[in-house]
């Protein structure tokens, strides 16, 4: 049994079956990165790429060195230095890739349903990477194997999820994947940031702090993104920090061995304090780690 569609494009794709599989195989994977020689054949002539059209350090690398480490080719088209910028649609740059022979292609757009279309015109299987504001299924499954590891399922798990909930495809693919998985999820940030639909999708919604992660077992906190800031959300970061800032006297609200998870890169002062995100309940540095396993896992599934 491997991943049953084609693509994997959403976390909504994934029943608790194959999300438990893919874990299961994660954590297999993880010897490997372990090893002194971290190589195995299990991919050997099989190609794949990596086509980003926004910027990433951690997925892209993540992905690149899971395919290294299984034997893969890979390859890393940079879309600044290709015929993209000669006008070249996703479509045919897809198309071209194809016909060089290529098994998988992994995406990153920023058009949500970009790598749905492109998955509709090729024979390979597609990975989305995240696209626009929709979903990021891969961080949503290193996130659930961080959270498993530590606290070993996530049944009746009580999990926060803080800060630019508009403009995150990460919240999306979290809040399918740990429903599914039977926690319970409480969105939070300021009412500017929280999207309608949520509450559609199984979450609980506040604009209190205190009040979403009280008593939780794990707190994701997400990126506020800088680059949004002149649109007017909030009035200051100063001002979003103090309502809405994880610190250690905040931290003290939630459960004692509670989990504080981070999809990278990290605002420092802002979303989390540096002494929350150097912390024994801090767990971003091993989430890195975690995101080459389970891209390892999902490799294998889908070539193998």
């Amino acid at each position: 049994m491997g991943i049953k569609e084609k693509d994997l494009l959403t976390m909504e794709q994934l029943d608790r079956e194959q999300i438990e599989l893919i874990l299961h195989t994660a954590k297999e994977m993880k010897s490997i990165i372990k090893r002194d020689i971290k190589k195995v054949p299990t991919l050997r002539g099989k190609s794949i790429v990596t086509l980003f059209y926004e910027p990433s350090t951690r997925t892209r690398t993540s992905f690149e060195l899971a395919g290294k480490y299984m034997s893969a080719d890979m390859v890393n088209i940079n879309t600044t230095a290709s015929s993209v910028v000669k006008g070249e649609s996703l479509k045919d740059t897809g198309l071209t890739l194809q016909a060089m022979g290529l098994d998988i292609v992994i995406v990153r757009h920023s058009m949500a349903g970009a790598p749905a279309m492109l998955g509709s015109y090729l024979e390979a299987r597609v990975i989305n990477a995240g696209d626009g504001f929709h979903q990021h299924p891969t961080q949503a499954l290193l996130d659930m194997l961080t959270i498993q590891e530590h606290l070993g399922g996530f049944e009746g798990l009580k999990v926060a999820i803080v800060g630019d909930v508009l403009h995150s495809r990460v919240v999306r693919s979290d809040l399918n994947g740990l429903i599914t998985m039977g926690a319970k999820v409480t969105i939070c940030g300021p009412a500017t940031l929280i999207p309608p639909g949520l509450e559609e999708m199984g979450a609980k919604v506040t604009y209190n702090l205190e009040e979403a992660i009280s008593d939780a077992d794990v707190i994701v906190m997400l990126r506020i993104q800088l680059e949004r800031q002149k649109a007017g959300f909030f009035p200051s970061l100063r001002e979003y920090s103090q309502y809405y800032g994880l610190n250690k006297e905040r931290l003290s609200l939630a459960s004692k061995d509670c989990l504080v998870i981070h999809p990278g890169p990290i605002n420092r002062g802002i979303e989390i304090s540096g002494e929350v995100a150097d912390s024994l309940n801090s767990c971003i540095n091993e989430q890195v780690t975690n995101g080459v396993a389970v891209r390892m896992a999902l490799l294998y599934l889908m070539l193998s």
